[in-house]
């Protein structure tokens, strides 16, 4: 006789639900897929890959996959840095949840900092990458990737730049406003008032600060950053003289301002033309800027060569509250299922 059928069948019944709980949590898929509803994007797939320490990322970028499925008809997976048990862990700069769905990636939106990642993923990263899938790229993107060994340390932040100098077109350099005491409000640059990823956006603004940057000529910059005196849209703009990380020149901090935001068009190691647009903005409470998510969602639909709506529906799909930004301040215990639908 088993040892179970002598307890009381309350305890009996309660270790068959525990034991059933167990099953069903290590059943559970370390990533998220949103089905789409109808709209424009029907047919294509977006991968989000989320994975950095400070700007919560696996905040942000659930909420514009939600946005992308359920608004325009996206099919939308979100990959996270994840512990052994699945629970999100954005300091786990080795894991990329479920890689696979890059395989059947269209386009790729990314916000990374300093990952270093296996092979099979780096593998199916860089296979996506050469089929030509557009890249759409946030904020520490410029410096997604270090550690790396092997064929894939090209893309490390200190080799050349990295990932993010030799593709996006700009690594890291230095905090160019104040961090986390002055934001930046965007200023489109003259002659690119008519580009697509630009349609409806409005104003555009970002708590997080303006990053040093300087892009390649092949880049067409969409939006440069005005420094404020404070953390508000309406401080005014910020006047002091601010030496450059990159040449050690003295210039006021607004003039000319940062770029930060640019397209590229890049021909890859296999031939093929990845369309790029890569933002030094994007923290999760960025996004919570009705400019800046209709930027980033603009962009998506420039990437694939679909029509950009005159004002992309950017509404929230349920309740957004982002966490601030900051290094060891992501919520913790939070698993991929706490973000579905």
């Amino acid at each position: 006789m088993k040892l179970t059928t002598l307890l009381p069948r309350p305890i009996r019944l309660a270790l068959l639900t525990a034991s059933l709980a167990t099953l069903v949590g290590a059943a559970e898929p370390d990533w998220v897929t949103y089905a789409p509803k109808a709209g424009p994007g029907q047919g294509k797939h977006i991968v989000f890959l989320t994975g950095d320490e400070e700007y919560r990322s696996e905040e942000g970028l659930p909420m514009l996959a939600k946005i992308l499925s359920q608004r325009h008809g996206f099919k939308c997976s979100v990959l996270f840095s994840v512990d052994a048990d699945g629970t999100i862990n954005p300091d786990a700069g080795g894991s990329l949840s479920h890689p696979e769905a890059l395989d059947s990636a269209d386009a790729i939106v990314m916000l990374l900092r300093f990952r270093h990642w296996n092979d099979d993923a780096n593998k199916k990263f860089e296979a996506a990458v050469n089929r030509g899938v557009p890249l759409i790229a946030l904020r520490t993107s410029t410096h997604a990737f270090s550690g790396l060994k092997g064929p894939y340390e090209k893309w490390n932040w200190g080799n050349k730049g990295g990932f993010g100098k030799q593709v996006l077109g700009e690594t890291w350099i230095s905090h160019w406003g104040r961090h986390k005491v002055e934001a930046m409000l965007g200023v489109i640059e003259p002659g690119a008032e008519n580009h697509p990823v630009l349609r409806g956006t409005g104003q555009i603004f970002a708590d997080s600060d303006t990053y040093e940057a300087y892009p390649p000529a092949d880049a067409k910059i969409l939006v440069r950053g005005q420094v404020l005196k404070g953390m508000k849209p309406t401080d005014p703009p910020a006047d002091y003289i601010k030496k450059r990380a990159s040449d050690k020149q003295e210039q006021p901090v607004n003039s000319p301002m940062m770029p930060v935001a640019w397209t590229r068009e890049l021909k890859n190691d296999a031939g093929k033309v990845n369309k790029i647009f890569t933002t030094t903005m994007g923290a999760a409470t960025d996004l919570q800027s009705e400019g800046t998510r209709r930027l980033v969602v603009n962009a998506v639909f420039w990437g694939l060569s679909l029509e950009v709506p005159a004002k992309s529906n950017v509404e929230y799909v349920g309740e957004y509250n982002p966490t601030m930004y900051s290094f060891k301040g992501y919520k913790k215990g939070v698993k991929p299922s706490d973000h579905k639908l």
